[in-house]
């Protein structure tokens, strides 16, 4: 039988827990290694670039993969235990049941207000252009593809990939056409923000295409999924497509590519009228993704999956044993490796109802993308199953709609439509809701009550739960006048070697101040800088960075509009699949450093056993996470400092504009209990200062408070 879901989750705990230990232990060896080369290194940097293991802004990557290795292991024993039929049966239903709440779950059905635009005579098909509402005022843009003759005809949803042209893409409108021309109606709609359906209006009056990250970072601290609109309009698409006289809702089937070959999984893994289904060029094995490619868009990745075990293979097994057919590339970005394993799961998943034959792969020696050979093998397959034909497919050549003739809406996008709302506005709409219970909460809750459901939503581990934080001192200090600058490296347990520099004064005062700077310690440690200031003074001062930032931070890839670099934003939705937050890992970072900092004595930066608290400053990025640390563990700090950090995670999901730059300062879900302001009123005006707010843009919002 499968491994019970509780026994799963502590096997997972405890395997995690050797590999931090591993990982613990090879830090600590390691620290030996730098001492050779700190020389070489900028002055106020304190690993060298490359490490032992690897480059040093690697380091946050590599411990995640040895998390998800581990959690992949545990994965992969729990599929061998599925032996039976009724073993299968279990499987699936634990998987849909993760799978639908952490999207959080789907809004109630309401009218489609469908209505036709135009119609085409084609060569052996007929295409209409049609506009139906997914949500009240949300509007979604289609063409449907009628064969010619008498229905009623099978019907197959055709969700596009990454493509801008969105539906009037020449593959979508091809694999389209050939459906059509092959007997079966198909329907192909705009994913939301491309094709007509961007999300932003900007005050020229145009519009703007945020990348899917933007999109997902508003839905996240509700608890949702920016794949949770993608599917819902999917599934209002199969209503309008089965609701239509020429097609047969007995019969209905999904291919698409890419990012619509994502769509194809979650859709026929979720909704049960999908008898036939064939996704092109997006399954491979969770293992080979995030080694070789790395976490994918934001509707890619679902909160804590791959700490459930829910990973490409169970996407089909969640259907099984309806007919179901990997479309595949050889060259494809992502790896044929993987696809292949993900096959043979599947292929031995559907033995377990006796239908193995059910369950097929098709490859074609090509890269990326819907080329003819997965249109021509996804149309076979629908033309076998639902139509009881099993012939070859040629495509041939035929006329296809031009992008002028594809568009649905007169000027070109949704958002000109009188009452039109964006999914910002959707959110806001749950955001209001939110607001209002998480009043309630606050006024009637005990504030230690809802600070422990603070600490589990974020993830972050109670202080008796954390490791001592071992501190090394690499090279000679560097002298300045009145103070000395110690390189240190904080070892943390989830296997990344924080880098720190310690001024010490020669006059110390007593105090002691933590200082996090999201941008990273150099600027603040430059001389005549911030910190100079501040040990001159006495004080003895601690500028860490946290795991993924300083220099630890990779400068090397490309950023996106609003968004971080995309190593960066694959770093935060890889903690994500872990149910993981960057605000919660770093957030443990200041907990362990302030808990070795607090009894540290000052003249040698050793511990003394008698603890202090901490003066606590935290800017910019490192904001949320230093207030979250504030608030949970308020023993360690005497007081806290918070600049230019984000104001609330409310005014994020409110944004019309969208704001990816505040995706690492999010947290799944904890608009369900608390927003940032709930934390800074249980910190205390007593004890917190803030100077200089920030909105979701990043813009000011007062002068300091």
């Amino acid at each position: 039988m499968a491994l019970p879901h509780f026994i799963y989750r502590f096997r997972l705990a405890t395997a995690e827990s050797d590999v931090r230990f591993v990982m613990f232990r090879s830090s600590f060896f390691l620290v030996c290694s730098l001492l050779a080369s700190i020389a070489t290194a900028d002055e106020l940097d304190v690993l060298p670039d490359e490490l032992t293991d690897g480059p040093k802004t690697q380091m946050l990557h590599r411990a995640l993969m040895a998390q998800s290795t581990a959690a992949l292991d545990l994965r992969s024993q729990a599929y061998e235990l599925i032996k039976t039929e009724d073993d299968a049966l279990a499987y699936q239903r634990k998987m849909k049941e993760f799978f639908v709440e952490r999207l959080g779950g789907f809004p109630e059905r309401t009218p489609l207000n469908a209505y036709r635009v135009a119609r085409y005579e084609r060569d052996g098909y007929v295409v209409e252009k049609i506009v139906f509402e997914s949500r009240p005022n949300f509007h979604v843009t289609a063409l449907l593809f009628l064969p010619r003759g008498q229905g009623p005809f099978p019907g197959i949803l055709v969700p596009c990939g990454h493509s801008a042209e969105g539906k009037a893409a020449i593959a979508y409108q091809r694999v389209s056409a050939l459906l059509a021309r092959h007997g079966m109606a198909a329907l192909c709609y705009d994913p939301l923000g491309q094709g007509e359906r961007h999300q932003v209006l900007l005050e020229s009056g145009q519009t703007s295409s945020p990348h899917h990250n933007i999109l997902g970072v508003s839905c996240i601290p509700l608890g949702t999924n920016f794949a949770q609109f993608r599917i819902w309009d999917g599934m209002r698409a199969l209503d309008y497509l089965a609701s239509r006289p020429e097609v047969d809702p007995t019969r209905l089937g999904c291919t698409g590519n890419s990012g619509g070959g994502t769509l194809t999984c979650y859709l026929m893994a979720l909704d049960d009228r999908i008898a036939c289904a064939a996704p092109s060029c997006y399954v491979t094995s969770m293992r080979s993704l995030l080694q070789f490619n790395g976490p994918q868009d934001a509707e890619q990745n679902i909160f804590g999956q791959v700490s459930f075990g829910l990973t490409h293979a169970e996407y089909t097994m969640m259907r099984a044993p309806r007919p179901t057919l990997l479309c595949t590339a050889t060259q494809d970005v992502f790896g044929i490796g993987g696809a292949w394993d993900s096959f043979r799961e599947n292929k031995r998943f559907y033995a377990r109802f006796g239908y193995p034959e059910r369950m097929d792969l098709v490859e074609t020696d090509e890269g990326h993308g819907f080329h003819v050979q997965l249109r021509e093998g996804a149309t076979r397959w629908m033309q076998r199953w639902l139509l009881g034909i099993d012939e070859p497919i040629v495509e041939g050549d035929f006329e296809v709609l031009t992008a002028a003739e594809a568009l649905c809406i007169d000027q070109g996008q949704v958002l000109h439509l009188a009452n039109e709302r964006t999914l910002f506005d959707v959110n806001a709409e749950t955001e209001n809701s939110l607001a209002q219970q998480r009043h309630k909460l606050w006024a009637e809750k005990e504030p230690m009550e809802l600070l422990s459901r603070v600490r589990q939503l974020a993830n972050i581990q109670s202080m008796s739960n954390l490791k001592e934080a071992q501190v090394t001192t690499l090279g000679d200090p560097i002298q300045r006048e009145g103070f000395e600058i110690r390189k240190l490296t904080i070892s943390r347990d989830s296997g990344v070697l924080l880098p720190a520099l310690a001024f010490v004064p020669k006059n110390p005062n007593g105090n002691t101040t933590l200082y996090i700077d999201g941008a990273g310690k150099r600027q603040a440690a430059m001389d005549d800088g911030e910190l100079e200031e501040l040990v001159n003074g006495g004080t003895l001062v601690i500028a860490v960075d946290l795991c993924g930032l300083g220099e630890l931070r990779d400068p090397k890839f490309i950023a996106a509009k609003q968004l971080p670099h995309r190593g960066e934003w694959q770093q935060y939705f890889h903690a994500y699949l872990l149910e993981r937050s960057l605000v919660g890992l770093w957030a443990e970072d200041v907990l362990q450093t302030a808990r070795w900092l607090s009894t540290c004595e000052l003249n040698n930066c050793e511990t003394t056993g008698k603890s202090q608290p901490v003066q606590l400053i935290g800017v910019g990025l490192a904001g949320p996470a230093v207030l979250h640390a504030a608030a949970l563990e308020p023993s360690f700090f005497s007081s806290v400092e918070l600049r230019s950090s984000l104001d609330s995670w409310s005014t994020v999901v409110r944004d019309r504009q969208g704001c990816g730059m505040q995706l690492f300062n999010t947290v799944h879900a904890a608009l369900t209990v608390y927003d940032l302001p709930d934390l800074r009123r249980v910190v205390g005006p007593h004890k917190l200062r803030i100077v200089d707010p920030r909105g979701s843009q990043d813009e000011p919002l007062t002068a300091g408070l």
